[in-house]
């Protein structure tokens, strides 16, 4: 195994909670996918970014903590998780749980984010 899925999935999701763009971007490859309710089904880093500064300008205090971050295959893992932020526009609490599974370049690089809700936010 050339890294720890488990490990670099903390690091992407400790990259997201500080919402440090830059190091967040740097996590993706050029060509990756990322399909979530909370942002929409995307195609191109560049696409993915657009999504997440638009998400969290519309949930900027989020918090979000994982109860299980697991190594699936040499180049996957899935993280089961909670999400608590209050929408900035109209001041409602949002709360998600659920789960994502990210796949991995060899490089470590995300290509793919599929996020499942436990529920509709």
């Amino acid at each position: 195994m050339i890294f720890d899925p488990a490990e670099r999935i903390d690091l992407f999701h400790d990259a997201i909670n500080r919402l440090d763009y830059e190091a967040i971007e740097n996590f993706f490859a050029e060509n990756a996918t990322y399909v979530s309710n909370g942002v929409g089904s995307l195609a191109g880093r560049a696409a993915i970014m657009e999504a997440f500064r638009g998400y969290f300008d519309t949930y900027p205090d989020q918090t979000a903590s994982n109860s299980l971050v697991e190594t699936l295959t040499p180049l996957s893992g899935r993280a089961v998780w909670s999400v608590r932020a209050t929408n900035s526009k109209t001041g409602k609490p949002l709360i998600r749980e659920g789960e994502e599974t990210i796949t991995f370049d060899e490089d470590g690089r995300v290509v793919r984010v599929d996020v499942t809700d436990y529920q509709d936010f």
